[in-house]
C-alpha cells in the first residue's frame, strides 16, 4: 500500500473510531468553552470600572507644610514653629460629570456588543465546521473507494499477460486515473485533518484530539423577504448597531469638549499658625480658577467635531455596506437553495450504485473502458458538487443570520 493511501486510511480510521457528537451539542459545547470569550469577558469588566471611574469626582488633596521661624526687632530676636494645612477638592461645572458618565456608558455597551459579536461569529464558524468535518469525511470516503478500485483493477490486468495494443493503452489508462484519484483522497483526507484541528481547538481540545460529527442531513428552508430582513438588520446587526452608539458617543464627547471651555475651579480651606514670640493664627478658603486663554479649548472642541462627523459619514457607510452584504447573501442563499431543491433525495447514492455497478461489469468486458471512466469521475464529482452546494448555502443562510441578528432557522439538521 502506498504511504499516500496509508495516511487517507489512517485519518479515516481515527474519524471512525472517534465518539459521535451531534452537531447542536458539539457548537453548544464550542460555544461554552471557547477560551477567546474570556478576552471580551475581561473587556466588559474594564468598560464597568470605567463607568465607576467617571461618576467619581477627582479626590481631594491634604497639604500639610512645617518649618521654623525667626523674627529679629532691634537687638531681640524670636524663633518659633510655623506650619500650615489645607485641603483642595476640585469641582466641575454641572452636568460635565454626567457626560463623563454617558461616554463610559457607551464603552460598556459596546464591549458588550462586541462580546454578542463574537459569540455569534463563533456559533457560526463553529456550524460551518461542523459541517465541514461531515463534508470532508464524505469527500475522503469517496475519493479512497474509487481510487482502490482503480488500484485492484490495475493488480488485475498486471497479474495477466497483456497482448497486444488496446490492453496495453486501458493499463495506462488506469494508472492515470489511479495516480490522479490518488491525489484528490489525499488532498480530501488533509483538509479533513484540518477541519478537524481547527474544531478541536475551538472546544479547547487537543488539536489531534479524535472527533466524529453524527451525520445529519440538511434541510434548507425557504427565506423570508429582502424588506423583512433589511428592517432586521438595521435594527439588530452588531457592525451598524456599534456605528450608531459610537454616533452617540461621539455627541457626548462633544458635549463634553464645549463645558471644558469653562475650566473647574478648586477650593482650598486652610489653617496656618506662626508660634514666634507671640502665636499667629490665620484660617481662611482659597479659590483658584485656570484661565481660559489660548486656543486649546477651541481647538478640543474642533477636533469633536470632527470625530462626530466621521462617526455619521462611517454610519451612512455602514447601511450602504449592510444592504449590499444583506442583498448579496441572500441571493447566494436563494440559487443555492433552488439547486438543492431539483437534486433527487438519493442522488449520490444513486452516483455510487453506478459507479460499482460499471466496475463490476468491466471486469466481465460488458462495458467499455470510457465508460467506466466516465462513471467513476461522475460519481466523485457529484457528490463534490452536492457538498460544495450545500455548504455555500450554509454559509449564505448563516451569514444572513449573523446580519439580521435573528435565528431565521433558514438550515436545519434533520433526524
Amino acid at each position: 500500500m502506498k504511504i499516500s493511501t496509508l495516511c487517507v486510511s489512517l485519518i479515516l480510521t481515527a474519524s471512525a473510531l472517534a465518539s459521535s457528537l451531534a452537531p447542536d451539542a458539539l457548537v453548544a459545547g464550542i460555544v461554552a468553552a471557547n477560551p477567546e470569550l474570556q478576552f471580551y469577558r475581561d473587556e466588559i469588566a474594564a468598560a464597568r470600572a470605567g463607568v465607576r471611574l467617571a461618576a467619581t469626582r477627582p479626590p481631594a488633596e491634604f497639604s500639610l507644610e512645617a518649618g521654623r521661624k525667626r523674627v529679629r526687632d532691634g537687638g531681640l530676636a524670636a524663633e518659633g514653629t510655623a506650619w500650615a494645612v489645607s485641603v483642595s477638592q476640585s469641582f466641575e461645572w454641572p452636568g460635565r460629570l454626567a457626560l463623563r458618565k454617558s461616554i463610559a456608558n457607551h464603552d460598556l455597551a459596546l464591549a458588550e456588543l462586541g462580546l454578542a459579536r463574537f459569540e455569534a461569529a463563533l456559533t457560526a464558524r463553529a456550524r460551518t465546521l461542523a459541517f465541514g468535518l461531515q463534508a470532508a469525511t464524505t469527500r475522503a470516503a469517496a475519493a479512497r473507494e474509487v481510487a482502490d478500485r482503480y488500484a485492484a483493477l490495475k493488480e488485475v490486468f498486471l497479474a495477466r499477460d497483456p497482448a497486444g495494443l488496446t490492453p496495453l493503452l486501458e493499463i495506462r489508462v488506469i494508472e492515470a486515473q489511479e495516480l490522479v484519484l490518488q491525489r484528490r483522497a489525499t488532498d480530501a483526507a488533509l483538509a479533513l485533518q484540518t477541519n478537524l484541528a481547527e474544531l478541536n481547538q475551538l472546544r479547547g481540545a487537543p488539536a489531534d484530539a479524535p472527533l466524529k460529527v453524527a451525520s445529519a442531513p440538511l434541510k434548507f428552508n425557504g427565506a423570508p423577504s429582502a424588506e423583512s430582513l433589511l428592517a432586521a438588520a438595521r435594527e439588530n446587526h452588531f457592525e451598524f448597531r456599534a456605528k450608531k452608539l459610537e454616533l452617540e458617543q461621539q455627541g457626548f464627547a462633544v458635549q463634553l469638549a464645549r463645558s471644558e471651555g469653562r475650566p473647574a475651579f478648586t477650593v482650598s480651606p486652610f489653617l496656618s499658625q506662626e508660634k514666634a514670640g507671640e502665636r499667629e493664627t490665620v484660617a481662611g478658603v482659597g479659590l483658584s480658577l485656570p484661565l481660559p486663554l489660548g486656543d486649546r479649548p477651541r481647538a478640543n472642541t474642533e477636533v469633536a467635531e470632527a470625530r462626530r462627523r466621521q462617526a455619521e459619514t462611517a454610519v451612512r457607510v455602514a447601511e450602504q455596506e449592510l444592504e449590499r452584504e444583506l442583498l448579496a447573501a441572500l441571493a447566494a442563499y436563494a440559487a443555492r437553495q433552488g439547486e438543492i431543491a431539483r437534486w433527487a433525495p438519493d442522488s449520490a447514492a444513486k452516483f455510487r450504485e453506478a459507479a460499482g455497478l460499471a466496475d463490476r461489469h468491466y471486469r466481465l468486458g460488458a462495458v467499455p473502458l470510457a465508460t467506466y471512466v466516465e462513471l467513476q469521475n461522475a460519481y466523485l464529482e457529484a457528490v463534490e458538487a452536492l457538498l460544495d452546494t450545500e455548504r455555500e448555502a450554509l454559509d449564505a443562510g448563516l451569514r444572513l443570520e449573523q446580519l439580521t441578528g435573528l435565528n431565521l432557522k433558514l438550515v436545519e439538521a434533520t433526524p
